[in-house]
């Protein structure tokens, strides 16, 4: 058996030199570190219609820009087949990302086609909820189980700005409100707190969801890929984002939610919900992750930090059976040894690593 590893261009390389195979006791499977495979993250298309800075650039994904062409995306068949066989080895939670996955075009069959054929699996997406308003009834309806909705600042010039869109704070406000009336619910609201741009507004942001029943993560600022000129002096520490809030609201630490969650949880201690706080940078917690992500045309990738993906695509259109694909996912996963978090330097954030846009984050 062979697949290919691929960098994010993507071009091919020679075939990997060796695959395990496993046995049917696919639950159990871990890898060097002894971390399970828990949450498949699925970007659905490379395209976006936000420039955020932070992630895609407007100076490099401009109209100059080569997106993926349509044969090179994974069809909806080949993303659930994919799916069942990440179910088989474990998987139970399943988020659709981008790029913007609402511009996919009929994306509520593939939320339909995956609550029909993987039944009980948590079935969540992350927006930036431009379409989310008009979309919310009908993603419900076939079978979504949550939304995320990254949203930067309350302040329309500063949002506008994050953007890069000139897209209102309000339309993004009113998008959620419309998901919470449908069911979406808990929302998660992601804020990437960058120093000097919006890390004022961190306390604001904690008001205006606090009461809610929806819940705010405040994300540090990461060197994902290669071109959102990430500098360390720009990160906010979690721990000074905690200080902000609870010097004006008093709150504690809350247990995870499961092992293996991502955010740090926060609850305010006059019962009226909580926050989170997602480190990657400061408090790496690469120890207890679970994720593998599916890339928009069809590679697996590992770490979000990752320089280097491994070609399910070219097995799903060469015939493969799903057992073939089964034990290539096995193995690669059996080898992982991912920990770039905890081994982050000034010389590694220069590196050419994935993209955020094509495999989601």
């Amino acid at each position: 058996m062979d697949f290919k590893i691929i960098s994010q261009t993507p071009e091919p390389s020679d075939p990997d030199p060796g695959t395990t195979l496993i046995g049917s006791a696919s639950a159990l499977l871990v890898d060097p570190r002894d971390r399970g495979l828990r949450d498949l993250r699925i970007s659905v298309t490379d395209r976006c219609n936000f420039r955020c800075t932070y992630c895609m650039p407007r100076s490099v994904f401009n109209s100059s820009y080569q997106f993926l062409p349509h044969g090179e995306v994974l069809t909806f068949e080949e993303i659930v087949r994919v799916a069942k066989i990440f179910h088989d080895l474990g998987m139970e939670k399943i988020r659709l990302t981008g790029g913007e996955p609402l511009l996919r075009h009929g994306i509520e069959r593939l939320i339909e086609m995956l609550s029909r054929e993987l039944p009980g699996t948590d079935l969540t997406l992350t927006t930036n909820g431009a379409a989310l308003q008009s979309k919310a009834r009908a993603l419900k309806a076939a079978g979504l189980t949550r939304v995320t909705v990254s949203l930067d600042s309350l302040d329309d010039a500063t949002f506008r700005m994050m953007n890069d869109a000139d897209f209102p704070v309000a339309r993004v406000l009113d998008a959620i409100e419309a998901a919470t009336a449908e069911g979406l619910a808990p929302i998660k609201i992601n804020m990437v707190v960058k120093r000097g741009v919006n890390d004022g507004h961190v306390v604001e942001m904690a008001r205006y969801f606090k009461g809610s029943g929806n819940i705010v993560r405040f994300i540090e600022f990461m060197d994902v890929g290669a071109t959102n000129g990430w500098r360390m002096r720009d990160v906010v520490p979690s721990a000074e984002v905690v200080q902000r809030i609870q010097s004006v609201f008093p709150c504690e630490p809350a247990d995870p939610n499961y092992k293996g969650e991502v955010a740090k949880r926060w609850r305010y201690r006059d019962g009226t919900g909580e926050f989170g706080v997602i480190s990657s940078v400061t408090e790496a917690f690469c120890g207890t992750c679970t994720r593998a992500r599916l890339s928009t045309d069809g590679a697996l990738y590992t770490c979000l930090f990752a320089q280097k993906g491994f070609d399910l695509k070219s097995m799903l259109r060469a015939g493969r059976s799903d057992e073939e694909i089964h034990n290539a996912i096995a193995s690669i996963w059996q080898r992982r040894d991912d920990h770039y978090s905890e081994i982050r330097t000034a010389e590694t954030a220069t590196q050419q690593k994935v993209e955020m846009s094509y495999i989601g984050g």
